[in-house]
């Protein structure tokens, strides 16, 4: 790495960490500690319960804080550069503004792509933490009566063996309504089971009115025989009190979790527009860092000294600008008005476009 770069890079480097906190700390003020205020007045939720939910709540409002530090980094620190006359003396050394900029925008998509992990590996597990502490120690175990698309799974080793599908749960008559259970060998469906109804006995599920396709002839497509019951054992050990928390939210899911409920609810002809946004947002979320870049570094590029306030008053515009397009869409998405890749992908698309607009512009 040149010395150039180095410093161009440091100018980036802690405008960008400011971003990360103070973003984070709008974010936390104006919502996460209104919600914990709330948790610890109707349920009396103790103060290490709430010390917990806001170090849980973090790694999911930093993901959003991350386009937007990118954006105020990579504007600061041109926009100082070029209010100092330092890139009228770098290009008149024969750096065109491209080359000026990639040191910004390699580290932007190194924060997208470590983003994408962070998402993926830390993100869920910290919001399925967040939710479970809520839910058992706060509300007190507290649960919705009825609950709707209930997916269980028995796994051995690495492989599903079973995949249950119930369209609802009665946590009062502590009955799963219209089963389908797929069962597995090493990766292949060689049975599926469909049910009316399964009522606890006590001990196991019971399923009641059902019928058996027998696909084991190799070919998922192929069922070999068919066959009815009246009573079955349900090949889901899970109990009653514990099927309400056992269900994820799509943010405590990981990708290939998410793709596998898409993969059942489909199969039952459930709506899954919404979940599949929230697959494609996996990528496109990180990927508005690297997008962020494209249009903050030309933006703080001014003619005039001392006028870089006007690029940054103009990178909050272009901060509501691509979250208002991604709530639009995404809400389109949601309701099945637009493919749920287009959805996702549509705020990254046009910042993007704008982006390669202006550096064009700024190196002519």
């Amino acid at each position: 790495m040149r010395i150039l770069d180095k410093y161009i890079l440091k100018e980036f480097i802690g405008p960008f960490l400011f971003g990360v906190c103070a973003f984070t700390s709008v974010f936390v003020g104006t919502g996460t500690l209104y919600r914990i205020a709330n948790l610890i007045n109707q349920y009396g939720a103790s103060m290490w319960a709430a010390f917990r939910i806001l170090v849980l709540a973090l790694p999911s409002i930093i993901v959003i804080t991350f386009p937007m530090s990118v954006l105020l980094g990579s504007l600061m620190a041109f926009g100082r550069m070029s209010a100092a006359s330092e890139i009228i003396v770098m290009r008149s050394g024969g750096q065109n503004f491209p080359r000026l900029a990639m040191p910004i925008f390699i580290t932007a998509l190194c924060i997208s792509l470590g983003t994408t992990a962070f998402n993926e590996f830390v993100v869920p597990k910290a919001n399925n933490a967040y939710n479970r502490i809520i839910n058992e120690e706060v509300k007190a175990g507290a649960q919705p009566t009825t609950q709707d698309h209930i997916i269980l799974k028995n796994v051995k080793g690495s492989d599903i063996s079973s995949l249950m599908y119930a369209r609802q749960y009665d946590g009062q008559e502590k009955r799963l309504k219209d089963l389908t259970v797929q069962e597995f060998d090493n990766d292949v469906l060689t049975r599926v089971e469909k049910a009316d109804y399964a009522e606890w006995d006590g001990d196991k599920w019971i399923m009641h009115k059902g019928i058996i396709y027998d696909l084991s002839g190799g070919d998922e497509q192929q069922v070999t025989r068919t066959m009815t019951f009246n009573h079955q054992t349900l090949p889901i050990s899970q109990k009653p009190n514990k099927m309400a928390e056992s269900q994820k939210k799509p943010d405590e899911l990981t990708i290939r979790e998410l793709k596998e409920q898409i993969r059942v609810l489909d199969n039952n002809s459930v709506d899954t527009n919404k979940m599949k946004v929230e697959l494609f947002n996996r990528f496109s979320m990180p990927l508005a860092s690297l997008v962020c870049a494209l249009v903050g570094a030309p933006l703080g590029l001014q003619k005039q000294r001392g006028s870089s306030s006007i690029g940054f008053g103009i990178s909050v515009i272009v901060i509501f600008i691509y979250y208002s397009i991604m709530t639009i869409s995404n809400a389109l998405g949601n309701g099945g008005r637009i493919p749920p890749y287009v959805a996702a992908f549509l705020p990254d698309v046009i910042t993007g476009i704008a982006g390669i607009w202006l550096i064009y512009k700024k190196s002519r």
